[in-house]
């Protein structure tokens, strides 16, 4: 097959293209979007919506949407104009984007929760002045992962994926889940798919980085009820505020905020003004000349919404587990291609004791991976998205290769770290021996550009790359992948 995979980095799009018995191409289009953070993002969707319309004329067979995030659906949206005329055979999805799934529908209750309360206290962050460095991490971070969830223009991702599903010829579209049968497609006799995601089982959804470190989804979680009831302030008429959390009667005590802002005057209160000025808000005493004259760090006002962050990685990790995983098989010589969506540690876990009917033979899924000779990199390579003993290791083909949708200058600008994570990195060269190829790679955007491997090797045989055109930016659009 050939797989075009395009390069906006922090986001992904993919063709595969499969040739049928009369010469004539099936495509399949995997995602299309990318993370609202990236300048010029819906400027780069639409040269690669315009890019995929010139390649395939506008017919894609089946359209599959991994998951529910902008950087993966985006294009759906911001392109419609362009894309709208796209003729698309059929649409996959997980079992977790099915609106008449009950467990579907819980989990869907958990994400408008948390988002509701997450936007609550971004907005609470953004008004504070004189955070913590701790909290100002916090509000960077929330801003970062509410971008997965909507776009520049407030536009939310369900819009998105809506809009995908839509393009579908076939309605409603498909939604899939593991178990049964392999997949098959009638004019590609020579190919199997497999599902291994998303399990069913909520603990694989909400696992974190270990199996006994899990983070509760049912009926929004108490990171979310916690936050909420926080942020749910209620006025009344005598302005003053009542606490759902205090727990102290509304009419013990003084509101933080009247001191503050009162000055000398709140003194009349017992006193309490200048005992907040002298040991919470004011400046240095005299006493304590030798004390940094910055004294923000003794404020607390608003590390309370710190629980925001455990929230936010729940929300993060669970919708990233509802990926749709699927694995290509080649019939005639076994060989696999994976591509996990930004599947996250839980879901990689959940396929451990996966088995498919196939004639009378059982296949697993720990078979698949060792015949697995091409991996789509998960979540952008980031540290919790390929588990070693649980993936990379049960990857064994000699001819084992790569692709990671990534850009790490992007990821540097909206803090989020290493991503690609450098062990990850380290791991796929030389498990690979160098057959690892990045959407950031600069060869890519250079048109005689080349990688560091010569092909044919392992399971790539030929490599092609466009770089985007110069007046609209840098770097490369897409790079081609024949793979067998």
């Amino acid at each position: 097959m050939t797989v075009r995979h395009y390069c906006q980095g922090i986001g992904d799009c993919h063709l595969l293209s499969f040739p049928r018995a009369d010469g004539s191409p099936f495509r399949m289009l995997i995602d299309c979007g990318i993370h609202v953070s990236i300048k010029g993002g819906p400027a780069l969707i639409a040269d690669i919506v315009a890019d995929l319309k010139a390649e395939t004329g506008g017919k894609i067979d089946v359209l599959v949407v991994t998951h529910e995030h902008w950087d993966h659906v985006s294009g759906f949206l911001t392109s419609d104009d362009l894309i709208k005329d796209f003729s698309v055979g059929e649409v996959w999805m997980a079992w977790t984007e099915n609106p008449g799934d009950p467990e579907a529908l819980d989990l869907d209750k958990f994400k408008a929760q948390a988002l509701t309360a997450l936007q609550g206290a971004s907005r609470r962050l953004d008004a504070e002045h004189g955070l913590s460095t701790y909290m100002s991490g916090i509000r960077d971070g929330l801003q970062s992962v509410l971008g997965f969830h909507f776009g520049a223009k407030g536009e939310r991702v369900r819009a998105a994926r809506d809009a995908a599903a839509r393009l579908s010829a076939k309605q409603p579209p498909a939604y899939f889940e593991p178990g049964g049968p392999p997949l098959s497609i009638p004019t590609l006799p020579n190919l199997r798919i497999y599902v291994l995601g998303p399990p069913r089982d909520k603990a694989a959804l909400r696992l974190e980085e270990k199996v006994s470190e899990m983070y509760p989804l049912a009926a929004g979680g108490p990171f979310a009820r916690a936050l909420s009831a926080g942020l749910a302030v209620n006025e009344t008429g005598n302005g003053t505020y009542v606490d759902e959390l205090s727990p102290f009667e509304c009419s013990v005590g003084t509101e933080l905020s009247s001191v503050l802002n009162s000055g000398a005057a709140s003194d009349a209160q017992g006193g309490i003004g200048a005992f907040v000025r002298t040991h919470y808000s004011g400046p240095v005493s005299a006493a304590g000349a030798n004390e940094d004259p910055d004294q923000s760090w003794r404020r607390i006002d608003a590390d309370w919404l710190g629980i925001a962050a455990d929230l936010a990685l729940q929300l993060d990790r669970g919708v990233n587990n509802t990926s749709l995983v699927l694995a290509f098989e080649f019939i005639d010589t076994g060989r696999v291609f994976l591509f996990p969506g930004d599947a996250q540690i839980g879901n990689w876990l959940s396929w451990k004791d996966l088995k498919w009917p196939v004639g009378e033979a059982t296949v697993t899924a720990t078979d698949l991976m060792a015949r697995t000779v091409y991996l789509k990199v998960a979540h952008h390579g980031s540290q919790n998205a390929t588990p070693q003993k649980q993936g990379l290791e049960l990857m064994t083909s000699s001819d084992l290769s790569a692709f990671i949708p990534t850009n790490q200058l992007d990821a540097k600008n909206v803090h989020w770290g290493e991503m690609p994570y450098d062990a990850i990195l380290t791991a796929l060269a030389a498990r690979m021996k160098g057959r690892v190829i990045r959407a950031d790679d600069e060869w890519i955007g250079n048109k005689n550009g080349k990688p560091a491997f010569a092909p044919p090797t392992g399971s790539i045989l030929a490599v092609r790359n466009a770089p985007r055109d110069a007046a609209r930016g840098k770097g490369g659009l897409w790079v081609e992948l024949d793979l067998a």
